[in-house]
């Protein structure tokens, strides 16, 4: 299987918004930025024909070719793309490009995202006025291949002259139909911190906030960055969750504070965007009712410019503490002096989390990007 280069980065995509659609046929274009694996069902049809897990439009009998806009989930500097054409063996898009744009307004577009539909006069014209096929091309017209798992994934890193570019929106072209399974946009997150009162309470963690994992033990079901989404945990699928413990103890016994003597546990190290002072702490179990951790530890430490992971000198946020079935808990810090740059979440001795938030306040300095 083809390593992704860009797993570093944040999937800027995940809960974007499909704005506009020439084309919804087979299967609608939001399928396009779901953020699970898409899956194959032999015996599933509608009543436009076979259900594919990706946006996937009818073959193309008029002039022109297929095209969509989506919304970022998060607005931020693109490096590189992930393309899966996952399925689709026979009807995959042959070729694709990708252009972006920087915009301050929302976009007066109205979208139906209807099954068996196509866009009307109306909605084309209203697209149309958009002018997005003027936006930067950030990857030039590329052929794919088709969702063998040998050639499904397709990583491109995005034009050199687009580099360093904030962008909110895409331009999606088909060239000239057919079917892609998901697309992943990786970048890092912008965020103008002047607009953020010294004051004001925000979660230092989330990805929206430029938080972002860098180091982490085990993702086997589920990648640490989900935990780290603004919205409400949709389902197991949608949290962080290891494999179990293989050095498991065969018979678990307790310490004297009732918490499990257990040999191993895994980790995920989490870089704040903005240098922060930590006040609350919220692990969300939502939905792992007999895969939760038996307990968490939340540490923190502080990196200058230079310093590494391996150089750190953790600090107790919250100290080991029992954890409950699909139930958020709260936790108040100990510690955070003047500001934290980095956050280390400890599950024993395996499980899942839905969400993970660390609430509190701005620090002193931005964190360095060469951390």
């Amino acid at each position: 299987m083809t390593t992704n280069p860009f797993a570093h980065l944040v999937n800027l995509a995940a809960d974007g918004q499909v704005l506009f659609a020439t084309d919804d046929f087979f299967q609608p274009a939001e399928s396009l930025l779901h953020t699970t694996e898409p899956v194959w069902d032999a015996d599933k049809f509608t009543p436009f024909g076979k259900w594919m897990d990706g946006w996937e439009t009818r073959r193309k009998r008029t002039e022109g070719h297929d095209w969509g806009i989506v919304k970022l989930g998060l607005s931020g500097e693109i490096e590189g793309v992930h393309i899966d054409t996952a399925f689709f063996t026979g009807n995959q898009v042959p070729r694709i490009s990708l252009q972006a744009a920087c915009l301050e307004e929302d976009l007066p577009l109205v979208r139906r995202s209807e099954i068996g539909t196509c866009a009307t006069d109306q909605e084309l014209k209203a697209a149309g006025a958009v002018g997005s096929e003027k936006w930067d091309t950030i990857l030039s017209m590329t052929p794919l291949k088709p969702g063998y798992p040998e050639t499904r994934h397709h990583y491109f890193p995005i034009n050199k002259a687009c580099l360093g570019k904030r962008y909110t929106h895409l331009r999606i072209n088909y060239f000239p139909d057919g079917g892609v399974a998901r697309l992943r946009v990786y970048g890092t997150v912008s965020k103008d911190w002047s607009t953020v009162s010294p004051v004001q309470q925000f979660d230092l963690v989330a990805l929206e906030n430029g938080g972002i994992p860098v180091s982490f033990t085990n993702s086997h079901y589920g990648t640490p960055q989900n935990m780290l989404m603004k919205r409400e945990s949709a389902g197991m699928y949608d949290g962080w969750e290891t494999a179990r413990n293989p050095n498991r103890p065969p018979i678990f016994k307790k310490d004297a504070e009732g918490l499990l003597v257990i040999p191993g546990s895994e980790h995920v190290v989490i870089k704040l965007g903005h240098i922060a002072i930590p006040e609350k702490v919220v692990i969300d179990t939502s939905h792992f009712k007999g895969n939760f951790p038996e307990s968490v530890l939340v540490e923190s430490c502080v990196l200058t410019q230079g310093q590494r992971l391996n150089d750190a000198k953790w600090h107790v946020l919250v100290k080991r503490v029992k954890c409950q079935p699909n139930l958020k808990h709260e936790f108040g810090v100990v510690g955070g002096g003047s500001g934290i740059t980095h956050v280390r979440l400890t599950v024993f001795p395996d499980g899942g989390i839905a969400r993970f938030r660390v609430f509190g306040t701005l620090g002193e300095t931005k964190v360095s990007s060469k951390l």
